[in-house]
């Protein structure tokens, strides 16, 4: 059963399931290029780690809207009974290590294993300030500088877009394609919620074909092959939430689908 949005599916941007979805989404995207890649070139699937510590490695995988209470101890009655109480511990949260761990996709030329273009599917860490964000833009930067092609897909709409000069764009997604003969020049394909995702051609050496890169189709095969049609309820909203306008459309086009009374 395909997604029953014509894009993007906004349920999927959930934090308790995007991380699946990440991995599905860079799993698909792979093994459909592979045969169009033959024999020149190969997909190298590697991975970014990085540690968090303090309040940024408590919060992962949390929803930015999620509020933590801290139990308060109430106040004396008088001095005297104050000088009588003994205090009582306070349930408190320590800063611990985390390990994180975000797949990313390399093409790279079968002769001399050269990084020809990164493929990039950005995770809630590359939007939202902290060492992940950091992390990722000292990459992006390194990639630019580079002969190396980048495209970098966001199909997130909380946190910080990627920086791009010249122009304020607002979308809920975006495509960035960057070839490296044309900087500081990229193609931006910036779209929301109510579109199709565009499709794209993947940048390789002069002269190659370039695959055509169908993230609509991937992103259906995902939803059935993952059983997302059993998982999600769409009587609820999605997280994060949509603006007002948006929250109707999303309304009107499940009801029309009869996956909303």
């Amino acid at each position: 059963m395909p997604s029953p949005f014509p894009g993007m599916n906004p349920y999927l941007e959930n934090p308790a399931l995007w991380p699946g979805v990440h991995h599905w989404l860079i799993t698909e995207v792979a093994r459909s290029l592979t045969p169009q890649l033959r024999p020149h070139y190969y997909i190298a699937v590697e991975e970014r780690v990085y540690e968090l510590t303090g309040d940024a490695a408590v919060l992962i995988g949390i929803p930015d809207d999620v509020v933590v209470g801290q139990r308060q101890m109430s106040e004396p009655a008088s001095t005297a009974v104050a000088l009588q109480t003994v205090p009582q511990p306070v349930s408190v949260t320590v800063p611990m290590p985390e390990t994180v761990r975000e797949g990313y996709l390399e093409v790279r030329q079968v002769t001399n294993d050269a990084v020809i273009t990164a493929i990039e599917v950005l995770s809630p860490k590359n939007k939202r300030p902290g060492r992940g964000q950091d992390q990722y833009k000292t990459e992006r930067l390194a990639v630019m500088g580079s002969r190396t092609h980048l495209v970098e897909i966001d199909l997130l709409r909380a946190g910080e877009p990627m920086p791009v000069l010249d122009a304020v764009i607002h979308s809920h997604y975006r495509i960035l394609v960057s070839r490296s003969h044309q900087r500081p020049r990229a193609e931006l394909y910036a779209f929301n919620v109510q579109s199709a995702i565009p499709t794209f051609p993947l940048p390789l050496q002069s002269g190659d074909e370039e695959p055509i890169v169908d993230l609509n189709a991937l992103l259906n095969r995902i939803y059935a092959d993952g059983g997302y049609d059993l998982r999600l309820n769409y009587n609820q909203e999605p997280v994060p939430g949509l603006e007002e306008k948006d929250a109707l459309w999303l309304d009107a086009w499940l009801k029309e689908s009869g996956l909303r009374a």
